[in-house]
């Protein structure tokens, strides 16, 4: 195989990106590999289909944690992409950038100009938001954004207005001025088919001559010379092999696999590297750690209509709603039904918004299946800003062997408060008037919990990941950081790192979004292109955050 000026290990959410903007002017050869095979299953362009890619072993590397304890032991899902797209061909499709504060913290935690000022036009130059560009949203980027079915189900407006009978704010585009408050909720899906990273920016690249795209091969090591990365070695049907990057080696494998692929090398914290087996090339500790992610639990109420999707869930509707899909593009299956939601802080003293809501006209499971006989809806909350932090730690020199995935869910106290607060404010917003029509029992959490002691034990007993690691190669200038604001790995020549896993802080909200940007924005840091001015813009914030929560 020839040498590259660069070679991307992932074709993920950063990895497409970058796949597309490094070859747009020509100048330089693009390897970008990919551990997965094809996206044009049914199952990932359909949008409603979003739970069968993400639990399917094709389709995703099917992680899971160690014990956690504050979980009492449960071992968490942790899927991942591995597919063409990555996590953006398996995931919700749910798109939100995160409050601007997100990334002023950044910035804060040493990650120098990816503060909000410096990340809005990078979102702006990424999106095509239906409703038209303006100050805060682009309109003629590669992905898509719209609000999906515009809310015809009346569950979804009621919910907005049961959020504002609750005293906090009606918000008519949380990406824009204001995150805080209820409103509809953003999907990336264009003319009914999910548009991932793959669809928006992979393949109107992969028709240039300067990119090659290979599939179904995986990196096991990077190769390095001294304190030069120069190349990967990976497997090929069974097959070692070897390519060479001229430039630079850029990994965006995600914040499992990322880190994972760095110790695999020899690259990360001395002792987890002793203790897997493992030659120590370059001690860096920071790699694998401060591991985050979000947890949601979801809250459960009978309906006393039948208009909820619950009645769409046997086989026979989910064949017209697929067969609707395959010939018009449209219905049912052409949106993830995540189509209003909230963002609210959870107590006074809290400058920004650290909860989030996806709400769904229907009570199911994450696998798609209803959640009890009869009619229901529910709302997916969470707790988005944790303090808990875990590690991604490989565990032997052997590739295939999954790492050692712990995330210390809520062993944080500030954890354990947070989603205290999100079962007493989610249940005062659905005992709201909006609701008196449609509100029947409650089935999950259930009336009877309602103590702390009480709400900590379903927290453990039934939160689920909302599949959102992040940050365990973060970006910033302190010891434990792993890339500099430039990208570049920190003491290393020629390695550079474009994924969620340089996150400094989880943001509040879905990540797909913000992985993207940053993409955006690092590749005109590689390319060493002029970078696009700051954008200082004004963004709402509770004039009394300090006295109220709302």
């Amino acid at each position: 195989m020839p040498d590259y000026d660069y070679i991307i290990v992932g074709a993920g959410s950063a990895g497409c990106v970058l796949a597309n903007r490094l070859t747009e002017n020509g100048k330089h050869s693009v390897l970008l590999m990919e551990a997965g095979g094809s996206d044009k299953s049914i199952f990932i362009q359909m949008p409603t289909a979003l739970s069968i890619p993400m639990n399917t072993d094709k389709y995703a590397w099917q992680y899971h944690t160690q014990p956690e304890p504050g979980l009492g032991g449960r071992r968490m899902h942790c899927p991942r992409g591995k597919v063409l797209g990555g996590s953006s061909s398996i995931n919700g499709m749910v798109y939100v950038r995160g409050h601007a504060r997100d990334f002023d913290e950044w910035a804060e935690e040493g990650a120098l100009d990816w503060d909000y000022a410096h990340c809005l036009p990078y979102f702006k130059k990424a999106e095509s938001w239906i409703m038209g560009g303006d100050k805060y949203r682009g309109d003629s980027g590669p992905l898509a954004v719209n609000n999906g079915n515009e809310m015809q189900n009346p569950l979804y407006r009621t919910f907005v207005k049961a959020g504002v009978e609750a005293g906090y704010l009606e918000t008519p585009d949380y990406n824009g001025f204001n995150q805080e408050g209820f409103g509809a909720m953003h999907m990336t899906v264009k003319d009914g088919v999910r548009w991932s990273t793959a669809n928006a920016y992979l393949r109107p690249a992969m028709k240039r001559s300067n990119l090659t795209v290979i599939t179904n091969v995986t990196v096991d090591k990077l190769i390095l010379e001294g304190k030069s990365v120069t190349g990967v070695s990976y497997i090929d049907a069974g097959q070692n092999k070897q390519v060479k990057a001229k430039r630079d080696v850029i990994l965006s494998a995600g914040p499992i696999g990322t880190p994972h692929i760095l110790q695999l090398s020899g690259i990360g914290a001395e002792d987890d590297l002793k203790d897997a087996g493992i030659n120590v090339q370059h001690d860096l500790p920071g790699v694998g750690k401060n591991l985050q992610d979000h947890l949601e639990f979801y809250f459960q109420y009978e309906c006393k209509q039948p208009i909820t999707l619950n009645g769409q869930l046997d086989w026979f509707h989910k064949g017209l709603i697929g067969a609707k899909w395959l010939l018009t593009k449209s219905g049912l299956g052409a949106t993830n039904h995540f189509e209003s939601c909230g963002f609210i802080r959870s107590k006074a003293g809290t400058s920004w918004p650290d909860i989030q809501y996806h709400f769904l006209p229907a009570a199911m499971r994450y696998d798609g299946k209803s959640a009890f006989d009869g009619h229901g809806f529910q709302v997916h909350v969470g707790h988005n800003k944790p303090k808990s932090r875990g590690h991604v730690k490989t565990v032997s020199s052997v590739q295939s062997e999954p790492p050692e995935i712990l995330f210390n869910y809520l062993q944080h106290s500030d954890d354990v408060e947070g989603f205290r607060a999100c079962v007493r404010l989610t249940r005062d917003i659905i005992e709201q008037a909006a609701f008196d029509d449609y509100r029947g029992d409650e089935i999950q959490p259930g009336k009877a919990i309602a103590t702390d002691a009480e709400i900590d034990e379903f927290v453990r007993t039934s939160v689920e990941s909302a599949y959102h690691p992040s940050c365990s190669c973060k970006m910033g200038t302190d010891d434990m950081a792993v890339v500099g604001p430039d990208t570049k790995v920190h003491g290393l020549k020629g390695l550079r790192i474009v994924d969620s896993s340089i996150f400094p802080t989880t943001t509040n909200g879905n990540l797909n979004a913000p992985t993207i940007m940053v993409a955006e924005r690092a590749a005109d840091i590689i390319l060493g292109n002029p970078l696009l001015s700051a954008e200082h813009v004004p963004v709402f914030e509770h004039e009394n955050w300090r006295e109220k929560q709302r």
